[in-house]
């Protein structure tokens, strides 16, 4: 079977708006997966191009939680806000939680 010239000014027209349609669904796909909706620092510090928190050791004390869910009024330590960020959203993320060992080595 071949296509003759008649079939080709149908198929091609065809083709094209298919692969338009296509290519705008997968335009949009991309934008929306890129879109603020996936930030994960939604307030803290939004005015440096990272955020970077540096701290001495011995200044911790005998334990310290962090906040890994950029949530917290605290941050960066943790003040739960995790707890209900998990139950809005399903996400499983808590506290980066340091601790001294007790006692002599």
């Amino acid at each position: 079977m071949t296509i003759s010239g008649q079939d080709w000014l149908t198929v091609i027209p065809t083709a094209g708006a298919i692969g338009l349609v296509v290519y705008l669904a997968v335009s949009k796909f991309q934008s929306c997966s890129s879109s603020k909706d996936t930030i994960v620092n939604r307030s803290i510090k939004k005015d440096v191009e990272k955020v970077v928190d540096s701290f001495d050791i011995e200044d911790l004390g005998d334990s310290t939680a962090f906040c890994r869910c950029w949530r917290s009024k605290k941050f960066p330590y943790c003040d739960g806000s995790h707890n209900s960020h998990n139950k809005e959203t399903g996400d499983n993320v808590g506290p980066l939680c340091l601790s001294k060992k007790s006692g002599s080595s």
